[in-house]
């Protein structure tokens, strides 16, 4: 595996993706099949998730496990896009769960949050979110969900909060095209972060989802924000394509070597660094 080096930063940082086990991953350059790496490698996401989390006010320390590690169902069957500095320690990190565009509005992981459960808003999120099934099935798309984002402190300040999320773009577009959602907090900014790439708050008849808290997050405002990986802001969009010009040595590390199950597959690699867009970002 050879991580793929952002020189131009102060501090050197490489790029890695975490592939589930249920994956295709034979149009990449740089594989390496090696369980023992990919488990380091996602624990210490998970790590940094849950320390990023505790900082926030959105975890107390019994909701992770006793290394620190904030362990998402999920997390097996996701890719993760992480940043890592020169010692490889993981300073970034984003899940992306693709499901394929036959998924049911029940096989998502929304469809089990505070929300849903919802008497007033949950018919609301199921209607809309269903509306946006149907629409990936006609294109035959996957269907996204992202989470998990954390960034570590020293990076907060940085272009690597919309590196990640521009990146995740590009990643849905080289699988053909996806739709998707997150839940993003309003107390850290991700969510006007999403929202300057493109995303948008989920609609049904013109009446939007408002933010809600959840109590497995400590009553933190959340909003659901709906994505189409071909509906960028057109800002960003040059940034895209010259990421997905250098996807084809993005490394890529994987538990085993099975084909995937799911309708998703990646006809580029991912290499993007951050450093060579800062100036148009800070534009």
């Amino acid at each position: 595996m050879t991580l793929i080096p952002n020189n131009t930063s102060r501090h050197r940082r490489s790029f890695a993706l975490l592939a589930p086990k249920a994956s295709d991953v034979t149009p990449f350059k740089d594989v390496t099949t090696d369980l023992a790496l990919h488990g380091h490698l996602l624990g210490e996401a998970q790590k940094l998730r849950g320390k990023s989390y505790l900082e926030l006010g959105a975890l107390d320390s019994s909701q992770l496990a006793t290394d620190g590690r904030h362990v998402y169902d999920a997390d097996d069957r996701s890719w993760h896009l992480l940043t890592l500095d020169s010692d490889g320690q993981v300073l970034a990190c984003l899940r992306y769960l693709a499901h394929p565009s036959t998924a049911l509005y029940s096989d998502l992981v929304v469809a089990h949050s505070e929300l849903a459960k919802s008497e007033t808003w949950g018919p609301t999120l199921q209607a809309a979110v269903e509306e946006e099934l149907k629409q990936a099935r006609r294109r035959g798309c996957s269907y996204v969900e992202m989470g998990g984002w954390a960034i570590a402190e020293a990076l907060r300040c940085t272009t690597e909060a919309l590196r990640m999320i521009v990146t995740a773009y590009a990643l849905a577009q080289l699988s053909g095209g996806a739709l998707g959602l997150t839940s993003a907090t309003l107390r850290s900014c991700s969510a006007s972060i999403l929202r300057r790439i493109g995303g948008r708050r989920l609609a049904v008849d013109g009446v939007e989802l408002p933010a809600y808290s959840d109590s497995q997050y400590r009553s933190i405002e959340l909003e659901i924000l709906s994505f189409d990986s071909s509906r960028p802001n057109l800002r960003y969009r040059k940034w895209m394509e010259e990421s997905q010009a250098q996807l084809r040595d993005m490394p890529v590390i994987r538990q085993t070597a099975d084909k995937s199950e799911f309708n998703f597959v990646l006809t580029r690699k991912l290499a993007f660094g951050p450093s060579q867009f800062v100036g148009e970002l800070a534009s």
